[in-house]
Formats: C-alpha cells, sequence, structure tokens
C-alpha cells in the first residue's frame, strides 16, 4: 500500500516451479505483506492475466497489477520475450517488472534492463534469504517507491 493510495497494489507472480511458488507464498506471508497476490505459471498466462483475456476476463477479480515478479526461464513463453511486450505496449510499459530468477548470466542482466527491467535479482537459496528479499521488495516498491495509481 501507499500512503496516496490506501488500496492494496497487486502483485502479478510469474513462476512455473511449484515448489518456488510455494515458498513464495508462505514468504509473502512471513514478510508480512499485504498486498493481493497472483500466481500465473509461465509467460502466455501472464501476457493473458494483463490482457484480460481466457480466465482472466474479470477486471474486478484479476486488476491490473502495480508490480510484476518475472522469472526469465519459463515454459511457452519465456520472460525475455514476456518483458519485452510489455514494455512495447503503451498501456502495460508503466508497470514496474521486478525480474525474479536463477540465472546470473551477465547477458540476462544486460538485456533485461535494456528491454526495461525495474530490478534484475537472482533468486535467494535458502527460504530465510527469500524471506530477506521479500522484505526488501515490500519495503522499497510498497513503503518507498510512488506507484502511478493507474497503470493504464
Amino acid at each position: 500500500m501507499t500512503e496516496e493510495n490506501k488500496t492494496p497494489i497487486s502483485i502479478v507472480v510469474a513462476e512455473d516451479d511449484p515448489d518456488d511458488r510455494i515458498l513464495m507464498q508462505r514468504g509473502f506471508e512471513q514478510s508480512r505483506l499485504l498486498n493481493h497476490i497472483y500466481f500465473v505459471m509461465d509467460g502466455e498466462e501472464l501476457l493473458d492475466y494483463l490482457y484480460n483475456r481466457g480466465e482472466y476476463t474479470d477486471v474486478e477479480k484479476f486488476p491490473r497489477p502495480g508490480i510484476i515478479l518475472l522469472d526469465l526461464n519459463m515454459p511457452k513463453k519465456d520472460g525475455r520475450e514476456v518483458l519485452a511486450e510489455i514494455k512495447a505496449d503503451p498501456k502495460l510499459k508503466k508497470i514496474p517488472v521486478v525480474v525474479l530468477t536463477t540465472s546470473k548470466l551477465e547477458e540476462d542482466i544486460i538485456r533485461s534492463y535494456d528491454i526495461g527491467a525495474s530490478s534484475y535479482i537472482t533468486k535467494p537459496v535458502t527460504f530465510d534469504d527469500l524471506i530477506s528479499v521479500l522484505q526488501v521488495i515490500r519495503q522499497y516498491w510498497f513503503e518507498i517507491v510512488i506507484l502511478p495509481r493507474d497503470n493504464e
């Protein structure tokens, strides 16, 4: 939440690994993140969510996210492709996209920033480290940064 807007900002997490999704859900709970969190399993599903297609047509139930946490290595359409599509679309490009991935490759880091990533974070190995990262994300993106109220 922000001071200007007491409505919780929704977060969409694009993560294909079911174990990572469970750990992230637990991590969000332990870091006391009060925002609405939606998980999608691949890049195509993320785009369906963002464009309100398929099962995501109800905009009340699936609101436009205030931030996206994006894994790079996903099936169907990987995070690099999705990031490029999001940042090329005038209606979506203002949504901050934080890359949260296992890749430490310099080329992935550079390419992600070139395409328009807001941040690049390597996934922590331990649950305690994940909690720490999620707390920093919570503090930075929801207590310090001022996000636009309407990303359209």
